[in-house]
């Protein structure tokens, strides 16, 4: 697979930018009649001659030579190894399951996905859980004594932040590890492995695939053992992506900076308009020390005075279609309260910007108020 740097590196001498390396990552070299992007390898068993190891494809649960480039390409995106998983959910699974052990202390913040709390409550049984906010001086003072500490930032649906360089920097201190959810920003509007962070993970549902057809989760990490324990964990519970969906995230990879750069401006946009009408507004620029997340993101959360008056404006949108799940190519909206997993007034919209032109999201979204 051809290499490429990492964000401010270079190669013999040429310097790539994050839409050049999402272009090109994972890729094979260029070879005379062949196509840029192998079609999906559908196959269970695989031709394996000798011992079980004798090739990296031996069966379907294991590897897939699908995978492998699509894990690649995440790889050099993530600066770490990058595993696919069946969804986010099993990608956060996984993760929580193959680090934790009875009598370890989790730290986890209970503002973010909820699939996380719904794991750590119900199945990480001897496991001690404090919960925190998605506030750093908060998380930094309940690091002692953890295993694990589970961050999101930007956090989802009220969009707080923190830093992970501290937090991570304070956990290491106290001996444990440290795993974002980069689901929101996606390798290309943060790095947490370059922060600090020991595990990336995502859901590649949303923003990375994009447009709404793909279940597909990813984690990521520099460290050589806990790949090998993802593994087997992704093997033993069989919770394996499928090779054309494999093929479809990979695929979809070419234009992740188009449209996360499009969808955040149609949110920063939505955002600003919300804010002059005096209606609550929940975005990433709202934190000063976010800066680099102004233009990244298709996420606003706002909220209006009832169920009722949510859900009427959801009905006279023209170009929202109201679904959950974020991060597609077309503008989509819920009311989260809906769900009941999330702290939120009924009230509470979360906006999903596509990649419409802004002024048109903004239009609709102002004529349906």
């Amino acid at each position: 697979m051809t290499q490429y740097p990492e964000p401010g590196g270079s190669s013999d001498g040429a310097l790539y930018g994050a839409s050049t390396r999402a272009v090109h990552a994972g890729l094979p070299d260029f070879e005379q009649g062949a196509p840029l992007l192998g079609g999906p390898v559908f196959a269970a068993p695989f031709h394996l001659r000798g011992p079980k190891d004798a090739h990296e494809f031996g069966y379907g649960r294991d590897a897939n030579p699908t995978w492998a480039a699509l894990e690649s390409a995440l790889g050099t995106l993530e600066g770490g190894t990058s595993l696919v998983f069946a969804s986010g959910m099993a990608a956060v699974t996984a993760t929580l399951m193959t680090v934790l052990e009875p009598g370890d202390k989790l730290v986890a913040v209970q503002d973010g996905y909820p699939g996380v709390r719904f794991v750590a409550t119900e199945r990480l049984h001897g496991v001690d859980v404090q919960w925190v906010s998605t506030n750093t001086e908060e998380i930094v003072a309940a690091v002692d004594g953890a295993r694990l500490v589970w961050i999101e930032t930007p956090s989802n649906p009220k969009l707080d932040v923190c830093d992970i360089a501290t937090v991570s920097a304070a956990a290491h201190k106290a001996g444990a590890l440290v795993a974002v959810d980069n689901t929101l920003a996606t390798p290309l509007g943060q790095q947490p492995l370059a922060l600090g962070a020991d595990i990336s993970m995502m859901s590649g549902t949303k923003t990375l695939s994009g447009h709404s057809d793909v279940l597909v989760g990813a984690v990521s990490t520099r460290d050589g053992e806990l790949v090998e324990a993802l593994k087997r964990w992704r093997s033993q519970s069989g919770s394996v992506i499928g090779a054309m969906e494999a093929w479809l995230v990979h695929r979809s990879l070419a234009t992740l900076a188009l449209r996360l750069e499009r969808s955040s401006a149609g949110a920063l946009a939505v955002a600003g308009a919300l804010r002059e009408r005096g209606i609550e507004v929940f975005h990433p620029s709202d934190h000063a020390e976010s800066a680099q997340m102004l233009q990244y993101g298709c996420l606003v959360g706002f909220v209006l005075e009832s169920e009722a008056r949510a859900q009427d404006v959801l009905a006279r949108c023209r170009l929202v279609a109201e679904a959950t799940s974020f991060g597609g190519v077309h503008a989509t909206a819920e009311r989260r309260e809906r769900w009941g997993t999330d702290d939120v007034p009924p009230g509470f919209i979360r906006y999903s910007a596509g990649i419409e032109d802004p002024e048109d999201l903004v239009a609709d979204l102002l004529g349906a108020l």
